[in-house]
């Protein structure tokens, strides 16, 4: 496997020296991966806009309108965890899906028997999987680069029964939408806090991940009535932790653990991995748990951050609401106070450059100069496990502070994608725990 990188020269430990210009002039390769373990399949993972991305938009995404996508979405996962309590009982707001307005990652992946290549965004966010599917005139499905999903031409494609123990799991779910074709098929739903939404028939077929590594069997949507802002890519891969989600239908195949690594913007490709690696030596970890009474999402507890090597002064009471970790949102969405913090801190650090006169705050304007000195930033987890965030691709999106507010504190939060940058995720959902690994893409 080919990885693209950037080469930075380090003055200390606490900070970077990086160019506006590249450093090395990346080229893509044909990716191609092997599965060495029968309980390990890995494909690669490239950036949507990023030199590598199969299916590529034609105007890159700007840090205003990450921020709306990322607020938006941030907006409706929030609302997840309000809960009312009447009569000793808890009632969360019912939605029919997750919001994945920002999604910026794609993987390539087979579909059907002959297997079609299909190009989808991942997410963590996100529990069912989909893709257009044909027929499909331009006024019910948005325009996608590759040939819709044709259902009738795979030898191994069915669609799932409306009265079927699969359906009746999905209306649990709340991505359920009735029946279609006179009552027989499984219907399904999504709709997300971006303003876009997927419908179609929930059903089975075969999934591709490799030449020689095929899921039967696999449960999807073959979306028939799309609406809303999307890019041109298929679909989408769900990786939640609910039933309908990739690792969770995988799960005795790959134990329902998975990692990826996410590329930055101008680097080749990262990965997506099921199952463990047979060492995790490399990995510091940090206890995982469920958020609320949502299966969807993983949350992990931020304990502290630091900016220049130097610990912020935050109480921990101000985390205690948790992070989800999110590789379906842009930014890190922080409680207030932790936000305040980083923001006073990093200006400090960053005060020989001029701010941008704009409404977003932490904004930089680097016109004129050849280099720029970015300081570190780490966050602090709890069992005493610090991540460095790479520099300058997991601390800055588009010249920008990669980081804002998420609301009050002992409110959740969230870690987006920026920060994720060139760290190995470990979900190592059987033991409670999400990895870390440095440097791995």
């Amino acid at each position: 496997m080919y990885f693209g990188v950037y080469i930075y020269l380090s003055l200390d430990k606490d900070e970077s020296l990086i160019s506006k210009q590249d450093c090395m002039t990346l080229e893509c390769f044909n990716v191609s991966v092997t599965t060495p373990r029968p309980d390990r399949a890995v494909v690669p993972l490239v950036h949507r806009h990023g030199p590598c991305a199969p299916s590529q938009s034609t105007i890159k995404t700007s840090f205003a309108q990450a921020l709306r996508r990322s607020r938006a979405r941030a907006d409706y996962i929030m609302s997840r965890a309000t809960t009312q309590e009447e009569d000793g009982k808890v009632s969360i707001p019912a939605h029919l899906g997750d919001s994945v307005g920002s999604l910026e990652y794609v993987v390539k992946l087979g579909l059907g028997t002959p297997a079609v290549e299909q190009v989808v965004l991942m997410d963590t966010g996100s529990d069912l999987s989909w893709v257009q599917c044909k027929p499909c005139n331009s006024s019910d499905c948005y325009p996608q680069k590759d040939p819709l999903f044709d259902p009738s031409k795979s030898s191994t494609y069915a669609p799932i029964p409306c009265d079927s123990a699969l359906c009746k799991t999905l209306q649990s779910d709340r991505y359920g939408n009735g029946c279609t074709s006179n009552g027989t098929q499984c219907g399904y739903r999504v709709e997300y806090g971006g303003g876009s939404k997927t419908t179609g028939v929930y059903s089975n077929d075969a999934l591709t991940l490799a030449p020689d590594v095929v899921i039967n069997n696999f449960h999807f949507g073959c979306g028939y009535h799309q609406g809303g802002p999307n890019d041109k890519y298929d679909g989408l891969l769900g990786l939640g932790g609910s039933p309908e989600s990739l690792p969770v239908q995988t799960s005795k195949l790959y134990g329902g653990a998975f990692s990826y690594c996410l590329p930055s913007v101008s680097s080749g490709a990262g990965f997506l991995a099921l199952g463990a690696p047979s060492n995790t030596s490399g990995f510091r970890f940090t206890p995982m748990t469920r958020f609320m009474h949502e299966t969807t999402f993983y949350v992990v507890r931020l304990t502290g951050i630091s900016v220049g090597g130097k610990q912020l002064s935050i109480p921990r009471k101000v985390f205690e609401g948790g992070m989800i970790i999110d590789c379906g949102n842009i930014l890190t969405h922080l409680p207030d106070t932790a936000y305040g913090e980083l923001k006073s801190a990093f200006r400090a650090a960053m005060a020989a450059y001029p701010l941008l006169p704009h409404k977003y705050d932490t904004c930089y304007n680097f016109t004129g100069y050849s280099n720029i000195t970015v300081p570190r930033v780490a966050l602090t987890f709890s069992g005493g496990v610090t991540v460095d965030l790479d520099v300058p691709n997991g601390v800055l999106l588009d010249d920008c502070l990669a980081f804002t507010d998420s609301g009050p504190d002992d409110y959740v939060g969230i870690i987006g994608n920026v920060n994720q940058r060139s760290l190995e995720m470990l979900y190592d959902v059987g033991g409670g725990r999400l990895g870390f690994r440095a440097g791995a893409c």
